[in-house]
């Protein structure tokens, strides 16, 4: 057990409270634009696509997706028997909120990726079938992250999730972008954490640690999956638009992470991690991987790219310590607004820096 855990009784913090809808089962998170969001698409759209063009690596990847290699991996042990009473206070609260969070992500695209394969059976067979093995796995990983809830006392209900959240629309091609970048930085963050953990284990203060090595696999071969959608539509990836919006989705999933996990930097520190550090590795990582896709990616190794993520993240630890405060709804609006304009600008000045056109690269490469 870490020495962030153990603390002097006089110390310790009383077992973190959450809302309940009923008693063990925890009332989701409530919506901002930091959370996991629910998605929904042009089916149809979807369904007419044209994926003749990079049909074999589709279907080279659709031969992985059956195969399964992790159907006999999700299994709880006997490592998982015992009290966790020991995780305590704040660190518990970060901890359950933390697997919340997995949760509903890895469930959100279950619902997307289930609904897919429905409306696309009998009309792309080939996608449908993919959505539907995808959907399999996410299923996997949310019942496993709701389960390892269950030994903090706590769940979610799944069917009260799907019909509380509110749904985003995303046309087909935002979904690609969204999803590919989801599913790459998924497996760059649970494989960064299963590396430090192998070479530290004195800071695994939980056993579902132990299964990110193969559980990012399937985020893996998910965001390969996508890329290859992408590369059958050329138009997502070619046209002046398209550099737009990569590096629109590209900006939005790092700056959310990043906000996010800076503002839970103790959870991370509960596990020997440095969240700042841990997230600049995560966001390099996988910014190279989505050059093999995008037409651009961001110049994250500029030091502009993460003093204006710095910028933002003070901003929004202010706007959360003012939204914890004892004052009137709209004092606490009024008292947001200059943070909250404050990260707009960060986000715009961080949009228009100057991009890496992948092209010139590829052309070396090949």
């Amino acid at each position: 057990m870490v020495d962030s855990l153990k603390r002097p009784q006089e110390d310790s913090l009383k077992k973190a409270d959450f809302e309940e809808i009923r008693p063990g089962i925890k009332a989701p998170a409530s919506d901002t634009i930091l959370t996991p969001r629910f998605y929904t698409t042009d089916f149809e759209e979807m369904a007419q696509m044209d994926i003749s063009i990079n049909e074999d690596e589709l279907r080279a990847i659709l031969e992985e997706f059956r195969t399964d290699y992790n159907r006999h991996h999700f299994v709880r042990d006997e490592q998982f028997e015992q009290s966790w009473e020991s995780i305590d206070g704040e660190t518990r609260r970060l901890f359950v909120e933390f697997l919340e969070r997995s949760c509903t992500a890895e469930f959100s695209g279950f619902l997307l990726y289930k609904e897919l394969g429905r409306r696309l059976k009998g009309k792309n067979p080939v996608l449908a079938e993919c959505f539907n093995l995808m959907s399999r796995d996410e299923a996997r990983h949310a019942g496993f992250l709701n389960k390892a809830m269950s030994d903090f006392d706590l769940q979610l209900d799944l069917g009260f999730l799907t019909k509380s959240k509110d749904y985003t629309f995303f046309k087909p091609k935002f979904i690609f972008y969204a999803t590919y970048l989801s599913e790459k930085i998924g497996y760059w963050r649970y494989i960064t954490i299963f590396r430090h953990l192998e070479s530290h284990p004195e800071n695994c203060i939980y056993p579902i640690f132990r299964f990110f090595e193969n559980w990012c696999q399937d985020e893996n071969r998910h965001g390969d999956f996508f890329s290859a959608i992408m590369k059958s539509q050329p138009s997502i990836l070619n046209d002046w638009k398209a550099k737009l919006w990569c590096r629109f989705f590209l900006l939005s999933v790092f700056a959310t992470m990043y906000l996010n996990d800076l503002q839970r930097k103790d959870f991370y520190g509960s596990i020997g991690l440095d969240a700042r550090d841990y997230d600049i590795h995560v966001i390099r990582k996988t910014n190279d991987s989505s050059g093999r896709v995008f037409p651009v990616i961001l110049d994250v190794d500029n030091p502009e790219f993460v003093d204006r993520l710095d910028i933002a993240a003070a901003a929004n630890s202010r706007i959360v310590e003012i939204g914890k405060s004892s004052q009137p709804k709209a004092v606490k609006v009024l008292r947001q607004v200059p943070h909250i304009a404050n990260i707009g600008w960060q986000m715009l000045r961080l949009y228009l820096m100057k991009p890496i056109d992948m092209a010139p690269m590829r052309e070396v490469i090949h």
